[in-house]
């Protein structure tokens, strides 16, 4: 059976060259006499693993040495505790809520302390990014929170917000990687890789190093949890997501091969306006985001018609096209255009809606 096209929000379509890298060393990582996934996470062999993905990744986002870069289980969901558990140490936070998990990670810090909502894009199902360059954040705040690509209304902040000179923390979980980062402009970037940077049950967190130079905010916080512990181990504390690091660290090298962070922008705003130019012209299929905050990696769109919605995605996926339903809390359909996918999916994606549109107007 041939590939299909997999436009899945996460976990997601992986670079083939990878794929391939990981099935030819399955039995035999370089010579060990054994794979990635049975190899101790103490061994010589994986220690240059996790220390050369650390060190590449570090090469991609020009991470300056006074960032950890903690690779541990779980996903961003988890996070969601972590950064108020190791951050609220005034017990205060400001979060912006442009989608559903903004509004997950603030009810989660809710637990640990008072999360302040200092703006929303819910009064228009979260079709935008709200004006963030002059909000009313209090003074006693720990930090501000935001869900830079909302993954699942497809909307992106291409502009920082303004946090007053308090920390910025950002879950990147689904622009990781898609485009050069000042990392200097947040206190903590964090994301689960299953989305654009490898497969699920790994997260990364990138953060600099005074805030957890006392340990966590919290005296509860479990150690598995706490920065400091995980960063002074070198991410080894305990076993980690071994093999999903060892593919992370695959995902890397690929994008270093393909020109980096500047040429996966190139790449990426090339596939995303073949999608938008059509969505913008079509007269069945409407985009659902305000142009001037679309994402590059979630593309959302609507015929308005329910029935017809699920017609196309059940026709689509005859044809090839794989988990194009938009996701449960908002409807009609969704194409996740992530780093991994070739120019040639999104041109025979959109070469199917037109022949749809053709065929059911």
């Amino acid at each position: 059976m041939s590939r299909v096209y997999n436009f899945s929000a996460g976990p997601a379509v992986l670079p083939e060259e990878v794929l391939k890298e990981c099935a030819d060393e399955m039995m035999d990582y370089k010579g060990c006499g054994m794979s990635v996934m049975e190899m101790s996470h103490r061994s010589k062999v994986y220690d240059e693993i996790i220390k050369e993905a650390e060190k590449d990744l570090r090469d991609l986002m020009n991470i300056p040495d006074n960032y950890k870069v903690i690779f541990v289980q779980g996903g961003a969901s988890l996070v969601f505790a972590e950064v108020p558990m190791n951050l609220m140490k005034k017990g205060k936070a400001a979060y912006i809520i442009t989608g559903q998990w903004a509004k997950k990670a603030a009810q989660e810090a809710e637990k640990y302390g008072e999360v302040v909502r200092v703006a929303s894009s819910a009064d228009k199902t979260f079709s935008y990014i709200p004006d963030c360059s002059d909000l009313d954040i209090p003074e006693d705040v720990d930090y501000v929170y935001i869900c830079e690509n909302n993954t699942i209304y497809g909307t992106k902040f291409w502009e920082l917000p303004n946090t007053k000179g308090h920390e910025l923390v950002a879950d990147v979980s689904s622009c990781f990687l898609s485009e050069p980062v000042d990392v200097t402009k947040y206190g903590v970037i964090y994301g689960g890789v299953q989305k654009n940077v490898g497969p699920s049950g790994v997260q990364i967190i990138i953060v600099r190093e005074d805030l957890i130079a006392d340990g966590p905010a919290l005296k509860i916080t479990p150690t598995m949890c706490d920065w400091k512990i995980q960063a002074e181990n070198e991410s080894l504390y305990n076993t980690p997501p071994c093999y999903g690091i060892y593919v992370c660290g695959k995902v890397f090298k690929w994008i270093k091969k393909m020109g980096g962070l500047e040429a996966m922008k190139a790449h990426n705003e090339k596939k995303a306006k073949i999608l938008y130019d059509f969505l913008d012209q079509s007269k069945m299929f409407k985009g659902t985001v305000e142009k001037k905050d679309r994402s590059l990696m979630n593309v959302p769109f609507v015929t308005g018609n329910e029935e017809l919605d699920k017609k196309f995605v059940a026709e689509s996926k005859k044809a090839g096209f794989e988990n194009l339903k938009g996701h449960r809390t908002v409807g009609g359909m969704r194409a996740s255009i992530y780093n991994a996918m070739p120019i040639e999916g999104v041109e025979k994606l959109v070469a199917f809606m037109k022949k749809f549109e053709e065929e059911n107007s």
